[in-house]
C-alpha cells in the first residue's frame, strides 16, 4: 500500500504531486495512505510507478479551485477525500456537478468551513500594540482559526495595515509583515500571546457605543459571533451585561421624546418642495409636509 508523505498539514503542492503519480499508477483511492510528518520525500521508497501506456489526464479547474480550500479544513480525511473524487472524474467529468453525490457534498461542506473560518479570522482578529525601545512600534494578534487559513488569509491583513507592522499569532501558524512582505514561522503557544493594552478600552468603547438593544436577536448575534471566539475579543466582557440590559434600554429609547431636527434638516426638505417655500418653520401637519 503507498504511503504518501506529505511536508505539512496544508502541503497542496506535496498533495497534488502525490494525487498524480497514484493516479498514472492506477492506485485505487482504497490503497492509498495519506500522512503528514513533514517528510521531503513523499512515497520514501515505495513510490508508485505510472502504468505503462496511461494515458494524461486533466481535471475540472472547478476541482482545483475546491481542493485549494478543502485542503485546509481540519478533517484527517480531507486527503482521501480529494483523491477519491480526482480518481471519479475520470469516468464522470460532471461529477462536481452532482451536488446530491455524498463525496461532492462533504467536499462543498469543508470548503464552506474553510471559507467561513477566514471569514472569522478578518472580522475577530484583534491586534495589541507592542511597545519596545529597541524596535518600530509593531502590533500583535493572537487568534484561533477553525480551520487552517492563517496562511491564506494574512494578505488581507497584509493589503489593509500596508504601513503597520504586525504579527498574527496561532496554533498553526504566525503571520509577520515588516510592511515589505510576509514571512510565516511555525505555530505558536497562547502563553506567548500579549497582554491586554489601551487598544482594548477602545474596541469597548466602540462595540458598547454601536450596541442597539432594540434590534439584538441573541441567536443571530452568536451565529455570527461564535463563543468560540469570545475569549480572545476584548469587547466580549460587555456581551453578557449588554443582553442582559437590553430590555431596559429598548424601553427608555421609546419613552425618549422624538429630537426635533436640525434647521439645516429642514431648510433642505423645504427646498426640495417646489410649492412649499422656506417660511423659517417646520411643518406641523401632514397637509403641510404634502
Amino acid at each position: 500500500m503507498p504511503v504518501v508523505r506529505l511536508a505539512s498539514e496544508t502541503d497542496f503542492p506535496g498533495w497534488r504531486e502525490a494525487a498524480r503519480s497514484l493516479r498514472l499508477a492506477g492506485v485505487a483511492p482504497e490503497r492509498a495512505m495519506w500522512t503528514v510528518d513533514g517528510a521531503a520525500d513523499l512515497f520514501g521508497e515505495g513510490a508508485p510507478m505510472a502504468l505503462a501506456g496511461a494515458p494524461a489526464f486533466s481535471v475540472p479547474k472547478a476541482f482545483m479551485e475546491l481542493a485549494d480550500r478543502v485542503i485546509l479544513h481540519r478533517s484527517d480525511e480531507r486527503f482521501s477525500l480529494l483523491y477519491r473524487l480526482l480518481w471519479r472524474l475520470q469516468a464522470e467529468p460532471n461529477l462536481l456537478k452532482v451536488l446530491s453525490d455524498p463525496d461532492v457534498a462533504r467536499a462543498r461542506d469543508f470548503a464552506k468551513g474553510v471559507s467561513r473560518a477566514a471569514h472569522k479570522m478578518k472580522a475577530f482578529v484583534r491586534f495589541r500594540l507592542i511597545t519596545d525601545p529597541e524596535q518600530a512600534e509593531t502590533y500583535v494578534a493572537w487568534f484561533e482559526p477553525a480551520h487552517r487559513v492563517t496562511e491564506a488569509t494574512a494578505p488581507f491583513f497584509a493589503r489593509r495595515f500596508a504601513n503597520v507592522r504586525f504579527s498574527i499569532l496561532t496554533p498553526d501558524a504566525c503571520a509577520h509583515w515588516d510592511t515589505k512582505g510576509l514571512t510565516f514561522t511555525p505555530g505558536a503557544d497562547p502563553a506567548d500571546a500579549p497582554r491586554e493594552d489601551t487598544l482594548e478600552d477602545y474596541w469597548r468603547t466602540y462595540y458598547a457605543s454601536i450596541f442597539n438593544p432594540a434590534r439584538l436577536k441573541v441567536a443571530a448575534m452568536q451565529k455570527e459571533m461564535p463563543k468560540r471566539y469570545w475569549r480572545n475579543l476584548p469587547e466580549a466582557g460587555l456581551i453578557p451585561e449588554l443582553i442582559a440590559r437590553a430590555e431596559a434600554r429598548t424601553q427608555e429609547m421609546v419613552g425618549q421624546a422624538p429630537s426635533e431636527p436640525t434647521r439645516r434638516v429642514v431648510r433642505s426638505a423645504l427646498r426640495a418642495s417646489r410649492d412649499a417655500p422656506f417660511d423659517g418653520q417646520a411643518p406641523t401637519t401632514l397637509e403641510e409636509v404634502a
